[in-house]
């Protein structure tokens, strides 16, 4: 166990990374320094300054002397939990290599303190150990995240420890989003109230159209994503999948229906949970070893993991929690997880509309082409899922298989259960901003044109609906003039009056505002 002093000592680095000032390290960070704990740093470094100083250098919060915690496990614990909020997998790393006496002492040396009573709610809820501690009978109930860092579910009161948990999932699958002026933002203004504004303004007709397009767009994205080309009837049997989001109650069975369906044949795939290792990467191409970018929840562990991402998602929406931050929590879970050995990718994104949708987030009958938005952030979207992955690598040890896998040889199952998820909800807000604000109006506004030139087509020549469809899009690729190709075949029997005419109308719907 470290001493007071290590959790006094001055840094100037911290796992890798230089501090912005040399200072001594607070809270969570001071834990992980103090301790050897095998985990990533919180999204925010405490730093208290030797110069007295006070600034927030993003991923540094530097603060005066005067917040100096005490050089104490007590210490360090209680800043944390009042200033940084509660990091999950942090403390349980810390909870697995202390005394239970050093919190005991803890608790009974503050038997009202909030903070010392959340700690032993937080010890017996992680590990499923008791501490040798009565009922506490004082003390007034104390929410256990505190609503102005963290974002929360309904309390359920804890009479043991006089402790409201709000968490926003169980013990085998609670990932945290922590609260940043963007996701306040987002979340102010209202983006379900402005899908549902965007889709009221439009003919039910007109927005059954946009909603079909927008589904075989996404269908097609999500391919995309993946690298795989496909046909044509695959991505909309897919797309027909995607519609029947939030039907279906989501439970195991129902997520091996959709990898059965994603993957179709399986003559190669091993469908259903992993039965080895898996990883996302590359191999070295001498040795065929994997270097990966990211590694999979070990194998061992997937019937835990999804039983508790399933249950979270149940809970999540009983409790009616923010369906962009439930979206997030187990969308991302799950591919961070990757409990199949193919199709997780695009039941990822599935389940993004599946939680969408089934929290009412959008008008019934509209998806959100979320995966068409993803492909067009592409790089964002890498960064976001190597934010989680690539400092994890650090602390997952294993070793190649004969199969050119890898095999997974410690403990690992909390980095999949308990993460920040905080990174990943900014980024899916961003994306469903981007749906509602310029992807949906564009689509009705493409639509509403394309009805008033082919109108004006109709009212002009006599032409059959495949052929005035085949017009609009010749105009389209030639951005309003028609090319030689079109006009020597398909259209040779326009005259010139009528090219110029059929042409400056396309100019004047589609290309002027």
């Amino acid at each position: 166990m470290p001493s007071d002093g290590k959790l006094a000592e001055k840094v100037t680095f911290f796992r890798g990374e230089r501090a912005p000032e040399r200072g001594t390290l607070a809270g969570y960070s001071a834990l992980i320094n103090a301790y050897a704990l095998p985990t990533p740093p919180p999204r925010q470094i405490t730093l208290i300054s030797e110069k007295n100083r006070d600034y927030d250098k993003g991923d540094w919060n530097v603060l005066p002397v005067k917040r100096m915690p005490a050089a104490t496990l007590p210490g360090h614990l209680t800043f944390a939990l009042k200033n940084e909020g509660v990091h999950l997998l942090v403390l349980k790393a810390l909870f697995n290599i202390i005394e239970k006496t050093e919190l005991e002492q803890f608790v009974h040396e503050n038997p009202v303190g909030i903070y010392a009573r959340k700690v032993w709610f937080l010890y017996e809820w992680l590990t499923d150990e008791v501490l040798n501690i009565a009922d506490a009978v004082k003390g007034n109930y104390a929410d256990l995240l505190d609503e102005k860092l963290q974002y929360t579910c309904p309390k359920k009161p804890s009479k043991r420890h006089r402790i409201n948990n709000n968490l926003p999932g169980t013990k085998d699958f609670c990932p945290l989003i922590w609260k940043t002026s963007k996701l306040e933002e987002y979340l102010e203004e209202d983006l379900s109230r402005k899908a549902h504004n965007v889709a009221g303004k439009v003919h039910p007709a007109l927005l059954a159209r946009a909603a079909s397009f927008l589904l075989l767009k996404d269908s097609k994205a999500s391919f995309d994503i993946e690298g795989e080309k496909t046909s044509a009837g695959r991505i909309a049997g897919w797309g027909k999948i995607i519609g029947q989001a939030g039907m279906n109650e989501m439970t195991e069975d129902e997520l091996l229906r959709l990898q059965s369906i994603v993957i179709g044949d399986a003559r190669f795939t091993n469908l259903g949970w992993r039965k080895e290792g898996g990883f996302i990467g590359e191999h070295d191409r001498r040795t065929h070893e994997p270097i990966p970018d990211h590694i999979s929840a070990r194998w061992q562990d997937l019937g835990s993991l999804v039983k508790g991402l399933l249950e979270t998602e149940k809970l999540q929406k009983e409790c009616s929690f923010d369906p962009l931050l439930a979206a997030t929590t187990i969308a991302f879970g799950f591919v961070f997880i990757h409990p199949f050995e193919d199709g997780n990718g695009r039941i990822h994104r599935y389940l993004i509309h599946h939680i969408l949708t089934s929290h009412q987030f959008a008008p019934a009958g509209l998806v959100f082409p979320v995966s068409a938005v993803i492909l067009n952030r592409i790089v964002e979207y890498r960064k976001v899922l190597e934010k989680y992955s690539r400092p994890l690598l650090d602390f997952i040890e294993w070793r190649p298989t004969e199969g050119r896998n890898v095999e997974v040889l410690n403990e690992t199952i909390d980095y999949y259960r308990f993460f920040d998820a905080t990174d990943q909800a900014e980024f899916l807000c961003d994306c469903v901003k981007e749906t509602i604000e310029k992807i949906l109006p564009d689509e009705i506004s493409y639509l509403e044109n394309y009805d008033e030139m082919k109108s004006f087509i109709d009212n002009y020549l006599t032409m059959p609906d495949n052929k005035v469809d085949l017009l609009i899009r010749f105009l389209e690729k030639g951005n309003g003039s028609l090319s030689e190709r079109a006009l020597s075949k398909e259209f040779a029997a326009l005259t010139d009056d009528e090219r110029v005419t059929i042409e400056n109308k396309f100019k004047e719907v589609f290309l002027e505002d």
